[in-house]
């Protein structure tokens, strides 16, 4: 070959890919990246190729670098040094640079830093709230939420956000970077949280793929805004004021976070419920699970924040079964919310109720806020009218409240992702477990009206609780 690859040259030709822009940019790149290729071996060009699509498959993991490196510079009882600066700067590089120069003692010099993010603290898994609770004992159960893990970093009134894989995604979140510098007393921290997609008209959890319609959107992001609001969750407080609170427990780290931030509609902070009871951590549980989440997750309350670890100081549940609907229900409209943003001055979600023939009285199973479009909300008000009373019906059993009340009357087709446990809606109330009802998770209308059916010609207790039990699968 006339030209001889090296390091060097392979270096400063994919650096150049990476910056260049503007105009005949892309002909520039496919210059720099021909001009690599035509001068390599076959064995050369696949690497290179899979260098530029971030696919080397080579079966080496971070990890394996770290422990090369504590192979040539340190000993293998050294070796968790290395790790834990990784940890802490997320940066291979820069950590095989100062041991290579400095040694261990060099390393000791790599501390948190607001604006480069940290790898993120792992949990472990167990199959029971009484497992977790023999582990661990008294502990710490917050609502495991179905979101986007997110650090976000503040200093001097900037924010910038960062995912569970250390990109930057701060332009995805507008609304949360400007409610997190609002909202943030201190000069510089880094805290970290879920940004959770949410129906801002009846204030419960949506699955995650809605805030993934959030990810890599360069345009129309106000368009987004609106049709994918989340809030930030905020579990924990890792740096504050240039305090490290990595080696503070639990409790410490939570005061810190509430004296650091303030809440809002847009930014709360996780449910949490310490406790060595049993009882007490599984009626947490449903209600974690009756809020639209997975489950939860237990921490013992003197844990420290171990950046980049798995271990038994945090342990996830997830439930262990799933109900999943494979059939749509019909259900009774007994109430409604006031519309929130885009719904303002309309319904912004119904509360739905099946009906309980052996006491002729309709039970709460979900609030719907989802499958409407623009046409059939502005119809909903007109249709609903004539079925509008002061207070709640006596025939309907409700512990929620509404901001309207109507007499059993409309039927509409749902259609839902799974049967729950609920211990806020009425639906069989006891029948399966004291204290709980049965919930519709995720609800959806279908856009059909069923005017072909009575009320009481909808959807029994006795027939969603059938499903419930036709359905349930073991989840491992």
């Amino acid at each position: 070959f006339t030209n001889l690859l090296t390091l060097e040259r392979v270096y400063e030709n994919l650096k150049n890919i990476a910056l260049a822009t503007g105009a005949r940019s892309q002909d520039m790149k496919i210059k720099l990246l021909a001009n690599l290729l035509h001068d390599s071996t076959p064995k050369e060009a696949k690497y290179i190729i899979r260098t530029v699509l971030s696919k080397m498959r080579l079966g080496i993991a971070d990890m394996t670098i770290i422990h090369a490196l504590a192979q040539a510079f340190a000993t293998k009882e050294e070796r968790k040094a290395i790790e834990r600066a990784y940890n802490v700067c997320s940066d291979l590089g820069k950590v095989a640079k100062i041991l290579s120069k400095d040694g261990l003692a060099g390393l000791e010099k790599i501390r948190l830093e607001v604006n480069v993010p940290l790898r993120a603290m792992l949990a472990e898994r167990m199959t029971s709230i009484k497992e977790i609770l023999e582990k661990i004992g008294k502990c710490a159960f917050e609502f495991k939420y179905d979101g986007l893990r997110i650090q976000a970093h503040v200093k001097d009134g900037k924010v910038r956000l960062f995912s569970r894989n250390l990109e930057e995604i701060t332009g995805q979140f507008p609304e949360v970077k400007e409610e997190v510098s609002q909202r943030f007393s201190g000069k510089e921290g880094i805290l970290e949280g879920e940004c959770v997609p949410v129906d801002p008209n009846t204030s419960e959890f949506l699955p995650f793929q809605e805030v993934s319609h959030r990810r890599g959107r360069k345009h129309e992001m106000k368009a987004a805004l609106q049709e994918y609001p989340v809030n930030l969750i905020l579990f924990d407080c890792i740096y504050l004021d240039g305090e490290d609170l990595t080696t503070k427990n639990l409790m410490t780290r939570r005061k810190k976070l509430e004296k650091a931030i303030e809440t809002s509609d847009l930014i709360k902070l996780s449910e949490m419920k310490v406790t060595d009871k049993e009882k007490d951590a599984q009626k947490f549980f449903e209600r974690a699970l009756d809020s639209g989440c997975e489950g939860v997750i237990a921490k013992a309350t003197d844990s420290t924040y171990n950046a980049g670890s798995r271990g038994f100081q945090w342990i996830k549940y997830k439930k262990e079964y799933k109900s999943e609907m494979i059939d749509t229900v019909d259900l009774v409209a007994v109430g409604a919310f006031a519309g929130r943003g885009r719904r303002k001055g309309k319904y912004g979600a119904l509360l739905m109720a099946s009906y309980d023939g052996r006491d002729n009285i309709f039970r709460t199973v979900c609030k719907l806020g989802s499958g409407f479009d623009d046409a059939t909300l502005d119809e909903l008000p007109k249709k609903l009218e004539k079925y509008k009373v002061k207070a709640k019906d006596s025939i309907v059993k409700s512990k929620i409240k509404a901001d309207y009340w109507f007499s059993p009357s409309i039927v509409l087709e749902i259609r839902g992702a799974e049967l729950t446990l609920s211990p806020t809606h009425t639906c069989s109330l006891d029948e399966i477990k004291k204290g709980a009802g049965l919930a519709i998770r995720f609800p959806r209308f279908t856009g059909r009206f069923r005017e072909d059916k009575n009320p009481e010609d909808a959807t029994t207790d006795e027939e969603l609780v059938h499903m419930y039990h036709r359905q349930l699968k073991v989840v491992r």
